[in-house]
């Protein structure tokens, strides 16, 4: 059966690989360049315990929601990059989203607390303790 926590992938990657080998060979910076994000999910009899790694973001570019059973975690991250040297010079901007969602059943929606410090997010998802009944449908 499925677990409790269940990874929701929306095709974004294929997007990022896409642009990523179409901006690569004309000396672009990647789209998707530092803005991955790998979550470490954990389990106890009481909560999940969820660790997300966002170095170099503001806590303000970062947006957690929890929707229909769904965690989401967003971040939008906007760059400037300038360089002088001699008679050259080069100024890129760089702008990225990235979001991963999971799918969590049975919390307490009121309870659930966030801390970002030194680049990693850092949820506690306390559980409900009220498992919902599931419901045999009989097929005609």
């Amino acid at each position: 059966m499925f677990r409790d926590l269940v990874p929701f992938n929306r095709g974004r990657k294929e997007m990022e690989s896409f642009f990523d080998r179409f901006f690569h060979n004309d000396g672009f910076m990647p789209v998707s360049s530092g803005m991955g994000m790998k979550v470490d999910i954990k389990e106890n009899d009481n909560e999940y315990l969820v660790e997300a790694e966002i170095p170099g973001v503001d806590k303000e570019a970062i947006q957690l929601d929890y929707q229909n059973g769904y965690l989401t975690i967003s971040v939008e991250n906007n760059e400037e990059y300038n360089e002088e040297r001699e008679n050259y010079i080069r100024k890129e901007r760089r702008s990225g989203r990235v979001s991963r969602s999971f799918y969590v059943e049975d919390i307490n929606e009121e309870k659930i607390e966030a801390q970002y410090r030194d680049g990693i997010l850092k949820i506690t998802l306390p559980k409900s303790g009220e498992k919902k009944k599931k419901n045999r449908i009989e097929i005609q």
